[in-house]
Formats: structure tokens, sequence, C-alpha cells
């Protein structure tokens, strides 16, 4: 029997205590989640900043042994680049560029003497445009002071900051919704496990649940791993022996979470597909999921939970 789906007249009033619980909670801690990740980012400039000698050494040697520092030289030039803009500016392969930001090394199909000439490439724009307002010392001879490059430093981590914004609070908002799941489930004697220990998802214990577990799932001829936000199996696990599969969603505007809709309808299609169809697949929203968004989900066969009325668990079975 379905808990929210179904009760369209509840909807209005869901939606607008959600909005104001996210907000409430945005006023409160959002600004903390962007200054510890401020504070963690300038130590990550500094290191970059000693890795190229204050940026005076931006070779392609120093790029080759050190391709994680590329985000923060693209945010050390006056304007800041995109990454976009400096393949452009630079005419170096996008996959050279993507995967020094993406992954902090080299594309290993590349050949040696090539990347030694795009990197060179990529040095001399950032050498050409980079910010000397807030790197002092590179119109001087001497070395900068301890000072002068913690400034520096500053500056370039707020610029990386900003360009990170939405994912930092993204990635806080997943850690509340799953600090709230913990605490609920606990509270109750859950006992929380780690995704090693799931070996069997029939198998799992009752009363126990786990987060972050890579479920298996059947595409046409191969197997792959999907993402899972929460595993619970109930006390009293019900007759196709199988747990509730949760989906923590957690938006600041109505925009971003219509466009990416399909995406968990693609997820529940394919974990039926290879676990039948009576899975329990349900989501636990919090902030802002306007009618058309809950409508969707609910078509596609969803139910859902609210951040704010989190004991509607008990009635999922838990």
């Amino acid at each position: 029997m379905p808990v929210n789906s179904t009760k369209t007249l509840r909807w209005k009033e869901d939606i607008r205590k959600s909005v104001d619980m996210y907000n409430d909670w945005f006023l409160r801690f959002a600004p903390k989640a962007y200054r510890d990740t401020r504070a963690r980012t300038t130590e990550t400039v500094k290191k970059a900043m000693a890795t190229t000698h204050n940026l005076r050494d931006l070779g392609a040697d120093t790029l080759r042994t050190h391709p994680e520092v590329l985000s923060v030289l693209r945010m050390a030039t006056c304007p800041p680049l995109a990454v976009d803009r400096l393949i452009g500016l630079a005419g170096v392969p996008g996959a050279l560029v993507k995967t020094m930001e993406k992954s902090g090394r080299l594309p290993p199909k590349l050949p040696a003497d090539r990347v030694t000439t795009e990197l060179k490439r990529i040095g001399e724009v950032i050498q050409k445009l980079v910010d000397r307002d807030i790197l002092v010392w590179l119109d001087r001879k001497d070395e900068p002071s301890e000072e002068e490059v913690h400034r520096a430093s500053t500056v370039v981590a707020d610029r990386l900051c900003g360009a990170q914004a939405n994912p930092i609070i993204r990635n806080a908002q997943e850690q509340r919704q799953l600090d709230r799941m913990n605490e609920w489930l606990s509270a109750r004697g859950y006992k929380k496990v780690k995704p090693s220990e799931v070996i069997d998802l029939r198998r799992m214990l009752p009363g126990t649940f786990c987060f972050r577990l890579n479920v298996s799932v059947r595409q046409e001829r191969r197997h792959l791993n999907v993402p899972v936000d929460a595993v619970i199996m109930p006390k009293v696990p019900g007759g196709h022996g199988l747990p509730l599969f949760v989906e923590a969603k957690s938006a600041g505007d109505y925009a971003n979470v219509n466009k990416r809709r399909k995406e968990e309808a693609t997820k529940l299609s394919q974990l039926r597909k290879t676990h039948g169809r009576r899975i329990r697949y349900v989501l636990f929203l919090g902030g802002y999921f306007d009618s058309g968004y809950l409508g969707y989900e609910a078509s596609e066969g969803m139910d859902w939970v609210w951040e704010h009325r989190i004991d509607d668990f008990a009635r999922m079975g838990l």
C-alpha cells in the first residue's frame, strides 16, 4: 500500500514544509560546509604552490609529474579559466585536460612526445594569464613571504570553491540525509553494516542496514553495478525476502530535480528486471520537489518518505 504517492491532497502542504525545512538547514549549515571546504582547499592550493615553485615553474615536466595541480592553475589566472576555455586557448585535446582535472593523471594512451608538447602549451597559456595582482611576487626576483602565499592561496581556494559551490552543498545535503536515516534506524534497534558485509541481498540479517551499496543488475547481456544510497532489511522481512532500497534526494531548486527525474525511474527499472517486480524502491525527499516531479515518480511506481516526516519509514515496514 503506497504511503505518500497516492495522497495527492497532501502534496501541496508537504512541498511547502519540505522547502521550509531545506531553507532553514541551508541558512544554518551551508555557510559552515562552504567554509570547511574552503579551509581544506586552501591547503590543497598551498601544496600546488609548492609543487610549481609558487607558479614560477609551469613547464611540461612539472605538469607531467603533478597533473593534479591543473584545477588550481586554472583558478590562478585572470580571468579564471573554465576547462573548455583552457582547451580552446591551448589547442590541446579535451581528453588530456579533462583526465588531468577528473583523476589527477595523464591519459595513458597519449604518446609521451605528444604529452610533452601539449603540456608545454597548457603551461604557456597559464603563464601568460596568471593573475599577478594576487601572485604579487612574480614580478620580483625574491621569494614570496609565507603571508603572501597564504593570502594568494585563500583567493584561489575561494575561486575553486565558488566554481564548485553546488557540489559542496549537495555533498553536505546527502550526508545530512544519511545521518538522519542512521539516527532514526539506530534508535529503533537497527544495526549498520559495511557494504563488504552484504554478499547476498536476500541473506541480509533482519534489522540491518547499509549505506552506499553497489547493487548488481543485468543490462542486456552484461552485469553492471548501480549505487543505492541505503539498503535496509526490516526486522520482519517480507515474503519476497528483499530489503527496502532507499534513494536519498535533496535539492535547493525545482529546475534541477525535474531535469534529472528520469534517473530514479531508470534505476528502478534496472533493479526490477534483475530482482523482480516486487522490489521496494522509495525516495527520501528533502527540499524543492514540486507536484510535477512527484507526479512523474508516482506514475513510474515509486513512493517516498519526506525528510520532515521521517517516521513514515515505519509505515514502509521498518
